[in-house]
């Protein structure tokens, strides 16, 4: 017989201990933004999400009219997930804290990996990367990196959040033990725990992606001078493409998320339009295979605009300008992360509770959005309760200017 204390486990008892688990074990899930849940009721759902105005400033008295051009994002509520439970109706009377450990617990864990991976896979969408692909962060001068390249890029202060690799988590740890007698090194040594770095939240996840670098191949050059564009009509994307040659032929030269350089395209301060003295970096947005001639139309972000209150760059690629890609080709790097809040955005939908479900329920949490659904049915045959939770949600870059990939330097 089950003990006196213990309380039959309902569907609303597990979408409640489900949902308090799947807060407790997000990374990225936690650190990211949530804007915009409200504006969604089903999946499939898209709305479109306002980008910022930018202006100049003019001098003098004479008043300079300057056009309002608002670009705008899509964000699309597209990834159901769910996993799928069996257990006998005697587990039904185990405490909710017996239950949650043998089925909850490691059903949410899954769900919460599937959703930091997400948002790990981001980014293939930022083109800043720090430091040196390949190299361990394993100092605070390298960390640093990070966060010095979202100040030359005038990303807000505060907010900020770092997402390490295992390996790169704990090499990092182990150079803050070195700070002796200081509070943050016994976070390290005795905790494991690395907190704030320069104003950056930072924390390990087993999620941080791996991406291999294409094969490259050839000398690839510019095919073309003047390919820049304007916010007009890239202000809805922040992309466009960047016709290339001097590729290998008929080769898969570059991969979705390379990082390359133009040669003689430096990166300007975005309030000052100022050149920063460093080249702009630019990410592919999907792979490339060239053509019998070496030719290659690239499809980049951001979009090369040289003029006005959205200029990004100090001029327009030249005829033939060398082209670099990031890292070794056919590499793969640990694409650590350094980011403002804004830069990812992350909407959960509360899934349908119908009347048709009688043994389901719902668990939504007001202040963060999160939202899980449990239903579940029972077979005779096997005298088993069969159910299922279920998170639906999307995820975007909306604002990758504010983020940046970290690597360690030699």
């Amino acid at each position: 017989m089950p003990a006196a204390s213990n309380t039959l486990i309902t569907p609303s008892i597990i979408a409640k201990r489900s949902l308090m688990l799947l807060k407790n074990k997000l990374i990225m899930g936690n650190k990211v933004s949530r804007t915009y849940a409200n504006e969604f009721v089903k999946v499939g759902d898209t709305i479109s999400v306002r980008r910022p105005v930018e202006y100049v400033v003019t001098d003098g008295a004479a008043l300079t009219k300057q056009d309002t051009t608002e670009g705008k994002f899509s964000l699309q509520i597209d990834k159901r997930k769910h996993v799928g439970m069996g257990f006998l109706t005697q587990d039904l009377t185990l405490t909710i804290e017996e239950f949650s450990a043998r089925y909850i617990d490691p059903a949410i864990t899954q769900l919460a990996h599937q959703v930091d991976s997400d948002l790990t896979g981001l980014y293939k969408k930022v083109w800043n990367w720090a430091g040196t692909p390949g190299q361990t962060i394993n100092s605070f001068a390298d960390f640093a990196k990070g966060p010095k390249l979202l100040d030359v890029g005038a990303v807000p202060q505060g907010k900020r959040f770092g997402a390490l690799s295992p390996d790169d988590y704990w090499e990092m740890l182990g150079s803050q033990t070195a700070l002796y007698m200081q509070p943050i090194a016994s976070d390290a040594y005795r905790n494991g725990k690395l907190g704030m770095i320069g104003d950056v939240d930072t924390d390990m996840t087993q999620q941080i992606k791996l991406h291999t670098v294409g094969a490259k191949g050839g000398t690839p050059l510019v095919n073309g001078a003047s390919q820049n564009v304007t916010y007009a009509t890239s202000k809805d994307t922040n992309t466009q493409s960047l016709i290339t040659d001097g590729w290998s032929n008929s080769t898969l030269v570059v991969n979705e998320g390379d990082v390359i350089t133009i040669a003689g395209v430096f990166a300007v301060n975005p309030r000052t339009k100022v050149t920063t003295g460093a080249l702009q970096q630019f990410v592919v947005l999907a792979d490339g295979t060239s053509n019998g001639s070496g030719q290659l139309t690239l499809s980049i972000a951001p979009a090369i605009i040289t003029s006005g209150a959205y200029q990004n760059v100090s001029a327009a690629p030249a005829d033939n300008a060398a082209i670099t890609i990031l890292g070794t080709a056919s590499t793969a790097y640990a694409q650590n992360l350094v980011f403002h809040k804004d830069a990812f955005q992350m909407v959960t939908v509360p899934l349908e509770v119908d009347p048709s479900m009688p043994f389901s329920a719902r668990a939504t949490d007001e202040q963060t959005g999160l939202s899980v659904r449990i239903v579940k049915d029972y077979d005779i045959n096997t005298d088993e309760v069969v159910a299922r939770l279920d998170i639906l949600y999307g995820v975007k870059a909306l604002r990758p200017e504010f983020a940046t990939r970290l690597s360690g330097t030699a």
